[in-house]
């Protein structure tokens, strides 16, 4: 057996620390520091874990300098092409291509687990009309896991298939009810002759006197947003799966913290920020080519959302299929939407402007999602919601590799403390104010 590589750390005391390196399938190189506490008494500092890979993943690899993206080793561009988001979702899940088989078992698992129990629905009610759609669905999973999985184990194989499914199906339908909840309309039932994205678009959209029927466009669109952010490496939210899960919480409690990760403007509500800045700009007259100009003063502050990726140094692949999807659903739908064409604008000008160019500022993913979701009429407090859906897949995934692995421990990152060393307690009448305006104290020996 070939001795393994290593990398030397020279330490401020002289000593040699020698680290194993780590080669990943596509080539990847790392520096493994597991032991490095133990036996040299340091630790390193990544803040935003920019440079540190948190575990081993089979199932997402990207290479963000040359644009690539594939799921269990498949090519993004293939899969978009050739697949359905529930058999990405098995894909993701399991690591391999459904047979036929084993595609229609999962569809009809899906289509058996879709309606809410009925004493479920009334939790709906519990929540004031104007509460978040992320809020109701991060703790409509959370219940949900009582009525699914009441004994919170996973036992075997098919159980598991079951759960997964279930949680799949009933995300979309809880998605649909907190948004008619949110517009005091009926919750709708759902269909079980749709598939997974008309049944959704079905929810969402039919009424008790009107039922909504989805044109191939729009779901083929819908389909496609979801197969693209189905997965996405160790982002924000996929972490915090991943962390939940390391303590042996349950999948559905995983899933919910996802959830909240999810939530966030940088991360899940990006679309919903482009959206807001077209609004702007269209509500206030502003021309695309005037709205540029001023981002590249820096001295405005102003950021063009939808633009740059943390990871991708050139195209996001992502970005790419959803652009031709955004051309093919609007020209099929003919729609009309000063923010559509305002879009379209910035990113003509911005494509051709050395400034942009040359910091690698080209259309990400959200930019484009924005303006799909927006002409399927979803509105924009809606996004992060269908982000969750698309990404349930991927959070089932990382959550299963995690808990299939026997050697798998809690985390438990370690930190550089930078508070006050240790001191004296102060009694309570010798403590003085910090800022009398908001009540803090400052801790020290009054004379």
């Amino acid at each position: 057996m070939a001795e393994q590589e290593t990398a030397v750390l020279m330490l401020p005391d002289g000593r040699r620390i020698d680290l194993p390196v780590v080669i990943g399938s596509e080539g990847e190189q790392a520096v493994d520091i597991s032991a490095l506490r133990a036996e040299s008494g340091f630790i390193t500092l990544d803040d935003g874990y920019a440079n540190t890979g948190s575990c081993r993943s089979a199932i997402t690899y990207i290479d963000g300098e040359r644009g690539i993206l594939r799921y269990r080793g498949y090519p993004i561009e293939e899969i978009a092409r050739r697949s359905s988001f529930t058999e990405t979702a098995q894909l993701l899940i399991w690591g391999e291509l459904p047979t036929a088989d084993e595609r229609s078992r999962f569809s009809q698992i899906l289509t058996d687990n879709s309606a809410l129990p009925e004493d479920f629905r009334r939790h709906f009610a519990g929540f004031p009309r104007d509460a978040h759609p992320m809020s109701i669905m991060s703790a409509m999973i959370n219940a949900l896991q009582s009525y699914d999985l009441p004994g919170l184990i996973i036992d075997c194989d098919e159980e598991f298939e079951r759960v997964a499914a279930s949680l799949m199906s009933k995300a979309r339908t809880i998605a649909a009810a907190a948004y008619k909840s949110s517009i005091s309309e009926p919750i709708q039932y759902p269909r079980y002759d749709l598939k997974y994205t008309e049944n959704f678009l079905h929810m969402m959209f039919s009424r008790p006197h009107r039922e909504y029927v989805a044109s191939a466009e729009a779901a083929q669109a819908l389909n496609l947003f979801f197969i693209l952010h189905a997965d996405h490496e160790q982002n924000c939210s996929t972490s915090t799966v991943r962390m939940v899960a390391s303590g042996q919480a349950n999948l559905y409690a995983s899933v919910a913290a996802g959830v909240c990760a999810l939530w966030g403007p940088l991360h899940g509500g990006a679309n919903q920020a482009v959206m807001e800045m077209l609004t702007e700009l269209s509500q206030t007259g502003q021309s695309a080519r005037d709205y540029l100009e001023r981002v590249k003063d820096r001295k405005n502050n102003i950021r063009l959302m939808g633009f740059g990726h943390r990871v991708y140094r050139n195209w996001d692949p992502r970005a790419l299929l959803l652009k031709q999807a955004a051309d093919d659903l609007l020209a099929a739908m003919q729609i009309t939407d000063r923010r559509l064409d305002l879009a379209r604008e910035l990113e003509e000008i911005a494509l051709h402007d050395d400034y942009f160019v040359a910091r690698r500022l080209y259309p990400n993913v959200d930019f484009y999602s924005g303006i799909i979701l927006t002409a399927l009429g979803i509105p924009t407090e809606m996004f992060p919601v269908l982000f969750s859906i698309g990404r349930m897949p991927g959070w089932i995934a990382n959550w299963k590799e995690l808990h299939d692995d026997p050697k798998q421990r809690i985390y438990r990152p370690r930190q550089i403390y930078t508070g006050s060393p240790s001191r004296p307690w102060i009694s309570t009448f010798k403590r003085e104010p910090v800022n009398e305006m908001t009540g803090s104290f400052r801790f020290q020996i009054a004379a």
